[in-house]
């Protein structure tokens, strides 16, 4: 027989009919605070080390393992996010965010007293690891607490956080690594982490449903394993040892293999980590979906603007990071007043569809980009693509949440960052293979006469700011005209997955977004627009 825990100050409670008590708008003010702390920080660390990557290898001496240093924190992070959701479901979001929040600041501390790079590559692992709960647990706290007709009033808030956070990575990098040394970039995290860790831990009290509950520990290595071996695959061996080669089809394999007995582990067990019938769901699935193509969009603008911009226009990292403040400015402008109208009307079908239109012309708009575009040019197209995420990016976490039972909020929540971290991760890697192909390919054909020792020569130099610009002319004008037409070349290959992200977007149902009157959801809860044969059982 489960028993309830009775709500405490500051928490929100259950209703005699078993319905939830949501917070009051000063207590969502008091916890939003802490969990966009927390939020932040997660979000920070993805993009914060790219400015001060070249400082630590030069230190470290040690250009080999660079890739590591990002690779440890994502691999992690993604692996552990199904696992958060879930125990987090059986034990409390608060206990758990308090555990990821400290486990983080741990591993920023270990980060910062790295003193040679296999340290910093194992702390940035146990980084990721916090990370990993940061993310879900914070957006399945708001499901907790906010009901989802009010939600996008909030969610609004959380993009623009990631938004910042995706922006600002770079320039706080770039300044820290220019100032104090890049160990700060590790350092800054305790104040933030502090002020997150003492809000959670004095206001989050939410009432918790105890039961009996077994964890999943099978599945959960499953899924580490099997994200262990993608990211492995396509972050590490791709590149270095060639697609073709048998360490890289090894570890795709391994992942294909590991992936499917995931799903037949998941269907047999009774705690599992990412329940299945989730996905029975038409609107969750649908924008699991949606998040995955979306992630694996952005993520090339997020990462390729930052080298057009130090490579091509010779800006430092500190100025380089200024220069992307158009991109915060429209996620800023798009996500608050789209989660105002969603709280206002319940509706939201439209968002997602106009945020893959826009951000497909944002990519077409960038692969025009030449060495000589004027910034204000970019200014815009940097707009548009901030504008686009701006209104997509925690609305179908709101419909996703809201499209399944309150017991699997935890599980649906961390399934959706899973989803887009996974998108990416692998976007990452696909762009990063693109751009290195197609980097030769148009150095053969600008150089009159080319020779292959003289293209791979230029494409090596194009791996590193400095060497680049430490070329001789003709061939750094070679070289920069090479990059920027690869670079046009990556974001168009973006524009095939944004079409398969629009068409999900129109053809997944809409569902009324529940206010705080409604009772608790049932299983077969369904949408508006969709039939019987859609509901989640």
């Amino acid at each position: 027989m489960s028993t309830t825990e009775p709500a405490t100050a500051g928490g929100a409670s259950v209703t005699p009919d078993g319905g939830p008590n949501y917070l009051s708008h000063k207590q969502i003010l008091v916890v939003l605070g802490g969990l966009m702390a927390g939020m932040f920080l997660a979000a920070l660390d993805q993009s914060i080390v790219g400015t001060a990557l070249p400082r630590i290898v030069s230190e470290f001496n040690s250009l080999d393992k660079l890739s590591w240093v990002v690779t440890a924190y994502l691999l992690t992070s993604t692996a552990s996010t199904p696992l958060w959701g879930k125990v987090s479901d059986l034990y409390g979001r608060r206990p758990l965010f308090i555990a990821a929040i400290v486990t983080f600041l741990a591993g920023s501390v270990l980060a910062a007293m790295s003193q040679n790079i296999e340290m910093l590559i194992g702390f940035r692992a146990v980084q990721g690891l916090g990370a990993g709960g940061l993310m879900s647990l914070a957006f399945a706290t708001i499901g907790d607490v906010i009901p989802p007709r009010e939600r996008g009033k909030y969610m609004g808030y959380f993009g623009a956080v990631f938004g910042l956070s995706s922006v600002a990575g770079p320039l706080l990098g770039g300044l820290l690594t220019d100032g104090p040394g890049w160990r700060w970039i590790f350092w800054i995290n305790l104040p933030i982490g502090l002020v997150a860790l003492g809000i959670v831990a004095a206001v989050l009290k939410l009432p918790h449903t105890k039961r009996s509950h077994k964890i999943d520990y099978l599945g959960a290595s499953t899924v580490a394993a099997a994200v262990t071996a993608l990211l492995l695959a396509v972050s590490w061996s791709g590149p270095t040892n060639g697609w073709g080669t048998g360490t890289t089809i090894a570890l795709l394999a391994g992942s294909v293999v590991l992936a499917i007995a995931f799903v037949f582990i998941e269907l047999r067990v009774a705690e599992p980590i990412i329940p299945m019938d989730l996905f029975k769901g038409r609107i969750f699935s649908g924008y699991a979906g949606f998040a995955f193509l979306l992630g694996f969009a952005m993520f090339g603008a997020l990462i390729f603007l930052p080298l057009y911009l130090q490579a091509v226009k010779d800006l430092s990292p500190t100025r380089s990071g200024l220069a992307l403040l158009p991109m915060i400015v429209g996620i800023f402008s798009a996500s608050i007043p789209s989660g105002q109208l969603m709280s206002k009307t319940g509706r939201y079908k439209i968002y997602p569809i106009i945020s893959a239109v826009m951000v497909g012309a944002a990519m077409v708009l960038l692969s025009t980009l030449s060495l000589n575009t004027p910034y204000w040019q970019l200014a815009i197209y940097m707009f548009v693509m901030g504008a686009g995420l701006g209104l997509s990016m925690q609305i179908t976490v709101t419909a996703a949440q809201n499209s399944v039972p309150r017991q699997h909020m935890g599980s649906a929540t961390s399934t959706m960052t899973f989803f887009r971290s996974m998108g990416g991760a692998i976007g990452t890697a696909v762009y990063g293979a693109v751009l290195t192909s197609r980097l030769k390919t148009h150095l053969g054909d600008i150089i009159p006469n080319a020779t292959q020792s003289m293209v791979e020569g230029l494409a090596k130099a194009a791996n590193s700011v400095q060497a680049l610009h430490a070329l001789k002319e003709p061939f750094k004008g070679f070289a920069l005209h090479g990059l920027v037409d690869a670079m046009d070349d990556v974001f168009l290959v973006s524009l095939p997955f944004l079409a398969i992200a629009l068409v999900i977007a129109i053809i997944t149902p809409e569902q009324r977004l529940a206010g705080r009157n409604d009772g608790p959801k049932a299983d077969g809860e369904e949408s508006l627009e969709s039939s019987a044969a859609a509901a989640m059982h």
